[in-house]
């Protein structure tokens, strides 16, 4: 049985991250010892691995969820667990192209200035005037 601070080395999740996805229902309740302090045994020790994984590869809690109650259900087939990884990996590339606009729009400003004074910087006017960018971030503004 581990201790919650060694659950947490073991994993390399927090404390008090251990305790919220304990509050949410992502890790069960934990054993007590007779001191009352958490004791976790290797399947609060793997279920903990998989969250801390999921979240690694960007897995929103609620898709976590999804994928503990899948994992729950071993029997059944795996079409619902393939559409929450295929959703993930959707979403995955439509960042990686918004941050590819991102660094075209940042080194397009960095080439047009000309390194003079702060006054009369490209960078500084372009994210003064949002109208200024150009490309697919230009598309992408948000208004606040």
């Amino acid at each position: 049985m581990l201790t919650i601070g060694q659950l947490s080395q073991s994993t390399g999740v927090k404390v008090p991250t251990i305790r919220y996805y304990e509050q949410i229902g992502l890790l069960p309740e934990p054993e007590r010892s007779e001191a009352n302090r958490r004791l976790y045994g290797k399947t609060s020790l793997d279920r903990l691995t998989f969250v801390r994984h999921s979240r690694d590869l960007g897995f929103s809690l609620e898709a976590i969820r999804e994928l503990l109650h899948l994992s729950d259900n071993p029997d059944h087939p795996c079409e619902a667990v393939d559409a929450i990884a295929k959703r993930q990996l959707d979403q995955v590339n439509a960042r990686i192209s918004r941050l590819l606009a991102l660094r075209e729009e940042l080194q397009r400003m960095i080439a047009q200035c000309s390194c003079g004074t702060v006054a009369d910087c490209r960078v500084i006017e372009t994210l003064g005037n949002h109208a200024l960018c150009q490309g697919a971030h230009a598309a992408d503004s948000h208004p606040e």
